[in-house]
């Protein structure tokens, strides 16, 4: 045949899309199972969740927490209080940083003062699907999991829904920016992706919780030379945003925004129930679960998230004046590193309240699923992911649900253990030009 021409369609074929749903109709029965249709089942999930969150705003009773709290906080600052030392509300003291105080001031103003609560509840509402598509991003470009596990993971969860739309909590808003950064991460924009976190510390300190792993992947990355702009960036961010609190009074703003030795209530605790409270409340307790917080992020940075025979000390050079020829970061690798990095902190965290589930909720299905046990069948992961949503949804916390969330949390953790390496040895450098393009882009 001549060059440039093309080879005609034999009559009768079917078209692509055709094909496509000739595929699908065959698959069925796998379409849950084969994460090759994650995009598939998240887009259904995700539209009928705008469903489900109207009714829950319509049908559910709102229940006052922190919302009015808030808002008297915020209140004080448009009142031109910057020392942080007055600024108070219901619950007491503000103790969130900075950007907590921009992103709630914009939703005083929508809410009118803070009075129109339905309309909040709908911002929220918004937030929670902005939220749904960033973790759908994720598990789409990671495809770890099986698609039916996202059922579990947004529509069947009661406590979530809560914590956003019922509740008005600020650690949504937290996390959806962790998310957003989480998302250019794994899209290869570091700095940018450092800013989004920055800004997520900014609203709820809890963001920290992943700053180990963050470290560690932008070390691997960069080197320490070229890691210490990018710490600059997250540090310049803060201050900024900080600026007019800390000229009226910074050490009130230092030691109430990023308060690391807070006291919590024994009453609200869920995940140490079964301690008699003078333990709980014992600074001797707390400092041994720093050091066990500490010795387990040690322990998986040397043995797990490192490649075997790389120095440590080798993560401070150039990438390029490495012993071992320097690796990019897998998607799986940098995700793995993140979440592992969180969930640690929250296995040893000295008090969880409700409120917290989401700081690592939508991050347990990958966990579960990247568990080096193979034996562990799908449902026996289901039931753990069920176990653990059952115990943060039991109210007021019990000795049993307390003891069976640490259970879900070991189990959890020894199965991350046992996985392969995050960063396996190689001989030679990858040379990736940049991440594949797929629908969940």
């Amino acid at each position: 045949m001549a060059g440039g021409v093309g080879r005609k369609k034999p009559p009768g074929s079917p078209s692509p899309v055709w094909r496509t749903l000739q595929t699908l109709w065959q698959e069925k029965h796998l379409v849950l199972f084969k994460t090759e249709y994650t995009f598939l089942v998240v887009s259904v999930l995700w539209f009928l969740e705008i469903g489900i969150n109207v009714w829950v705003i319509q049908k559910v009773a709102y229940t006052e927490i922190d919302w009015k709290a808030y808002m008297d906080e915020v209140e004080g600052v448009i009142n031109g209080t910057y020392d942080y030392t007055e600024l108070k509300g219901d619950t007491g003291p503000l103790v969130y940083p900075a950007g907590f105080v921009y992103i709630f001031t914009v939703l005083y103003y929508i809410t009118g003062s803070g009075a129109n609560i339905r309309l909040g509840q709908y911002v929220f509402a918004v937030f929670y699907l902005i939220t749904l598509l960033l973790v759908f991003r994720i598990y789409c470009r990671t495809k770890k999991v099986p698609p039916y596990v996202f059922f579990f993971m947004c529509c069947a969860s009661y406590r979530i829904h809560s914590i956003f739309v019922l509740r008005l909590f600020n650690d949504p808003v937290a996390m959806m920016l962790l998310f957003a950064a989480v998302n250019l991460f794994i899209d290869g924009r570091w700095s940018l992706g450092c800013g989004i976190y920055s800004l997520a510390v900014s609203v709820k300190m809890n963001v920290l919780l992943f700053a180990p792993g963050l470290l560690f992947l932008l070390l691997s990355e960069f080197g320490l030379i070229k890691t210490i702009p990018k710490l600059g960036l997250c540090a310049a961010i803060q201050l900024l945003l900080g600026l007019p609190f800390l000229l009226e009074n910074p050490v009130g703003y230092l030691t109430r925004a990023f308060d690391l030795g807070r006291q919590f209530m024994f009453k609200w605790t869920v995940n140490w129930r079964f301690l008699p409270e003078w333990l709980f409340l014992n600074r001797s307790f707390h400092f041994l679960l720093l050091a066990a917080h500490l010795l387990s992020l040690l322990l998986f940075a040397l043995r797990r998230w490192k490649r075997s025979g790389e120095s440590p000390l080798e993560l401070l050079k150039n990438p390029g004046k490495r012993k071992v020829p320097a690796q990019k970061n897998t998607v799986n690798q940098i995700v793995l590193v993140l979440f592992t990095s969180n969930f640690i902190g929250m296995c040893f965290s000295r008090s969880l309240h409700y409120q917290f589930y989401v700081w690592y909720f939508h991050t347990l299905p990958f966990l579960l699923w990247s568990g080096g046990v193979k034996k562990m069948a799908h449902l026996l992961r289901v039931l753990i992911l069920g176990l653990v949503e059952l115990s943060w949804n039991t109210y007021p916390s019990t000795c049993s649900s307390s003891i069976a969330l640490h259970v879900c949390h070991v189990v959890i953790l020894l199965c991350l253990w046992l996985a392969p390496p995050a960063l396996p040895s190689a001989p030679t450098r990858t040379h990736a030009k940049g991440p594949t393009k797929d629908k969940c882009q």
